[in-house]
């Protein structure tokens, strides 16, 4: 069992249009001057939409601050962008009569290239979509193409094709000319080699999967079929529970057939696999939380606009853009990840593929070791987590404001009651899972954090539907209807 990564490939031959050395000063005059032409012209185009809105008071009066030349601003920069791409590398190719580029350059070039193209076609649609409305709904024209809605398309549509584009990379960077592939699995060493400790852990976690899934299910079910929790708040609580599901499902169910089967092998594909999904709902849960608790912010600090703001097309958007950068950050670290070789030491100290043991695993350069570990604690603990539990402290510390500005007793424990499950859920999640992942910096064995892991990844989701229906009278009235028993 042994997995290398023979690469010996370091740079590729683009061959471009013809070997003559004579056509040679004619294609590069040629594609020199196109490229001015397009860079030059895409320009004057950023600059006089962007000019004309400063030449202009109030703003509204700027001819060319609107939506259409907004879109086609936006087009100008990705045109710019989409041909130097390419271009300036084929210039520089021709005048130092060299055709190689390095494996990183190619993949890099691949990446932008994609990334790019794909734009063009999202920023032409969404051009079509502007002209469809101004047409179509010319009265309704400035309240549909809103500024904030405008933003919003540009903004999908570079978040979009950023996770397309990293999508595509991920799947070249698997073939054989760069990874020499020879280890087909690992070993999950899981909690205990004792025979006899089996029967009892899987029953123990067997038993917390079930209540899991079948908590959270209640609660998405009485969400959904109840009128009455069709708000911001439950459509978050049902979406959380929703990923929950997901979030155990992704290890709690190989751990149980490993030990069903007495077998601890899971394979190099399934394990980079489990470590994507897990990486994707973790962050994703974050991401939830963080939007619930700026829901109950706004209905606690803006109760009068609270229906305005968290209107049924916010609360969608928010849900949807947790998705695409939950999936475009366990994407970045799942193609780090790849770039990594295994030697024979295989034997994973935890009951999942976790991406701090699996870089620990490996045996390529110490470097870019050092650089997969850092890029996974900047991005996973450091940018996302950091800033989703900033997120949730601000909102936190304006709702205390408010509470503290109530003036009966009555008012400020009804006030704080529709946020304290949300709060025990932030509470129990983020103390677990920064302990583990603090600890790990210190001398802290592998075996301490794989049990201490439980807490995040099976406990938390199994008290979620617990915490959330014994303190909320809605829930507990929606899961009487439901089941037709009365709920503690």
């Amino acid at each position: 069992m042994e997995l290398g990564n023979n690469t010996e490939i370091s740079e590729f031959l683009l061959l471009g249009f013809s070997e003559e050395p004579e056509l040679q000063p004619l294609i590069f005059g040629l594609f020199l001057s196109m490229y001015l032409i397009t860079v030059l012209g895409n320009l004057l185009i950023i600059l006089a939409v962007s000019s004309d809105a400063h030449l202009h008071t109030p703003i509204s009066d700027s001819h060319l601050h609107t939506p259409m030349y907004f879109f086609l601003s936006n087009l100008s920069f990705v045109d710019i962008c989409f041909t130097t791409t390419t271009i300036l590398k084929m210039l520089i190719n021709i005048q130092s009569q060299r055709k190689a580029i390095s494996y990183e350059g190619c993949i890099s070039q691949m990446y932008f290239y994609m990334l790019f193209a794909v734009l063009d076609d999202f920023l032409l649609t969404v051009m079509a979509y502007d002209q469809y409305v101004a047409i179509c709904h010319p009265l309704h024209y400035t309240v549909i193409m809103n500024p904030q809605f405008c933003r919003l398309l540009v903004l999908l549509s570079w978040i979009t094709n950023t996770l397309l584009s990293l999508l595509e990379t991920l799947l070249v960077l698997r073939l054989s000319f760069w990874n020499d592939t020879k280890i087909l699995e690992f070993l999950l060493l899981g909690f205990s080699k004792e025979p006899e400790l089996q029967p009892l852990i899987f029953g123990l976690f067997l038993s917390m999967y079930l209540i899991t899934v079948f908590g959270n299910l209640l609660i998405i079910l009485a969400v959904s079929s109840d009128s009455h929790l069709h708000t911001p708040m439950y459509f978050f609580l049902s979406n959380l529970s929703f990923v929950d599901i997901c979030f155990t499902s992704t290890t709690i169910p190989k751990m149980l057939q490993n030990i069903r089967t007495q077998s601890k092998v899971l394979t190099y594909e399934d394990c980079i696999t489990q470590m994507y999904f897990f990486i994707l709902f973790a962050v994703l849960d974050m991401f939830l939380l963080t939007v619930m608790a700026y829901d109950r912010f706004v209905a606690i600090c803006h109760p009068l606009h609270y229906t305005v703001i968290m209107n049924p097309q916010l609360c969608g958007l928010l849900v949807l853009v947790s998705w695409m950068m939950s999936a475009l950050n366990s994407l970045l670290q799942s193609v780090m990840v790849l770039r990594l070789s295994f030697c024979t030491d295989l034997e994973i100290p935890h009951f999942f593929c976790e991406i701090n043991q699996l870089i620990q695993l490996a045996c390529s350069d110490m470097f870019l070791n050092e650089i997969v570990m850092y890029f996974a604690a900047t991005i996973l603990a450091g940018m996302l987590g950091g800033a989703s539990l900033t997120g949730i402290l601000y909102s936190y510390s304006k709702i205390v404001s408010s509470i503290q500005g109530i003036s009966s007793a009555h008012g400020k424990y009804k006030a704080f009651s529709t946020c304290a499950s949300h709060l025990s859920i932030v509470s129990l999640f983020y103390c677990t899972i920064l302990g583990v992942y603090l600890s790990s910096t210190g001398t802290y064995s592998s075996h301490s954090s794989a049990i201490a892991s439980v807490m995040y990844t099976v406990v938390t989701p199994m008290l979620n539907p617990f915490i959330y229906s014994l303190r909320n009278k809605d829930i507990k009235g929606a899961l009487k209807r439901i089941t037709g028993m009365s709920v503690i």
